[in-house]
């Protein structure tokens, strides 16, 4: 004997309670009577909503075009996040009691600066529309059956219950959930602690569906060699440009923000951004490399023009005290280098810090250039999913309808957020993509239930 319902919808991040709230809201607005269920294998629900933006929850971003995403092609990209925009996910938090600020990064934060304001009010706009959260109910399987899907759960370990009993009358037994539409909101594999597991990959390939070839993490920490001298700047944080270059030397991509020097490598905005388009550079060229650039906006040329023309203190106190640059980050100034870096950019161009500026060579000048202006970092690789804040790759949007997402190959199936083939930048573009998919999925479905389809 099975559990009935309308819309089951699988995960209850981000994109899985955006989905469950619009098929509700259509449901009501209809005055269907639709029972709506929301699955997550977690204990706890919106793991990601709670630590994104250092717990703040950056919600969305100011100004959102399909440029700042990769994966699937740009224009089906545009497709999607035009049927539900940044002015309209605004007005839903509005809506839902979510006053949302905007940043000098573009970047939108609750006014409370607290993520728990987001998830509080998503899942209180759900109850109210009728949503039924179960978890932990973890999925093991979906099926086709009898003009609907079979939802068979995971067994559950005894330490899954021990908190309590879930939501829901029937959701602390084992059968299975029969529901007439399905919406996949699983995301994908980055912090896996969250429940994001890769499950969801499986789910779709039962389905019918296919994956990219690689399905890797996305806004992540890089790592660096042992020993390698910026590794001793741990906790010093700069502005920079972060470019990533194919063998033959050519610029594919850059991004200029924060870099973070930490005891395992490079992080910060800038670094989490260039990632997975290092590691795409990686897979098809070897070669590809990552540079520094700690003069943003001053061309090389300039700067050894600078440095020629200077007088008075040593190197590496002039690059701390008296360098000009163009640096248009929030939180840093466009004048002079943090000082533990630039005696240390020196030492690496085996220049003594202490050098009289006008007392340089030019070969000295011409080595210290390049490692303020084109510094070349050698990676051993990334932090993995465990730290990633985004999956890359997933279900291609060629598979999807865009108008609903739903399944090409299994209709009624309908699939948002991070599962798909589409990875944001960082500020507020994965939510976005999340708001934007799990609105329109979660509306198609409950639209196709009340049009008899």
């Amino acid at each position: 004997m099975s559990e009935r319902g309308d819309i089951a919808v699988i995960g209850a991040g981000a994109a899985g309670l955006m989905a469950a709230i619009a098929a509700g809201r259509e449901a009501l607005e209809s005055g269907s009577r639709f029972r709506i269920i929301a699955l997550d294998g977690a204990k706890s629900l919106g793991a990601k909503i709670l630590v994104a933006g250092g717990g703040r929850c950056n919600v969305t971003h100011h100004q959102v075009d399909e440029r700042a995403y990769a994966g699937s092609s740009r224009n089906s990209t545009r497709n999607v996040l035009g049927r539900f925009d940044v002015k309209r996910t605004v007005a839903f938090f509005n809506e839902i009691g979510v006053e949302l600020r905007q940043e000098d990064t573009g970047k939108l934060f609750p006014t409370t600066d607290r993520a728990r304001t987001v998830l509080d009010a998503l899942l209180t706009e759900a109850r109210r529309v009728g949503v039924e959260l179960w978890h932990p109910w973890r999925v093991a399987s979906v099926q086709p059956f009898d003009g609907g899907f079979e939802i068979q759960r995971e067994v559950p370990r005894a330490t899954d219950l021990s908190s309590g009993p879930c939501s829901g009358a029937a959701c602390n037994d084992d059968r299975p959930l029969v529901a007439w539409r399905v919406v996949i909101a699983t995301g994908g594999k980055a912090l896996p602690k969250s429940g994001s597991d890769g499950q969801g990959y499986s789910i779709a390939k039962s389905l019918g569906h296919t994956m990219t070839a690689r399905i890797f993490p996305a806004l992540v920490p890089l790592t660096t060699p042992d020993g390698h001298f910026l590794r001793e700047l741990s906790g010093v944080s700069v502005a920079a440009e972060v470019i990533v270059r194919d063998a033959g030397g050519k610029a594919l991509v850059s991004f200029t923000n924060s870099v973070l020097f930490t005891h395992f490598g490079l992080s910060g905005p800038a670094i989490l951004d260039a990632s997975r388009y290092l590691a795409d550079a990686r897979h098809a060229d070897p070669g590809a490399s990552l540079v520094l650039n700690f003069t943003p906006g001053l061309p090389s040329a300039d700067l050894d023009r600078a440095i020629v023309s200077a007088k008075g203190p040593g190197i590496a106190r002039w690059l701390a005290e008296s360098l000009v640059f163009r640096a248009d980050v929030p939180g840093h100034t466009n004048r002079g280098l943090p000082e533990r870096l630039s005696r240390a950019l020196c030492e690496h161009a085996k220049v003594d810090p202490a050098t009289p500026i006008q007392s340089l060579t030019r070969v000295q000048r011409t080595s210290i250039v390049g490692a303020v202006c084109a510094l070349v970092v050698p990676t051993t690789g990334d932090r993995g999913f465990t730290h990633a804040e985004v999956t890359a790759g997933g279900v291609p949007l060629s598979e999807l309808r865009l108008d609903s997402m739903e399944s090409r190959v299994s209709p009624g199936a309908h699939l948002c957020g991070e599962i798909c083939d589409v990875d944001g930048r960082i500020g507020g573009f994965n939510f976005q993509w999340a708001w934007s998919s799990g609105h329109i999925a979660g509306s198609a479905a409950a639209r196709s239930l009340i049009a008899g389809t």
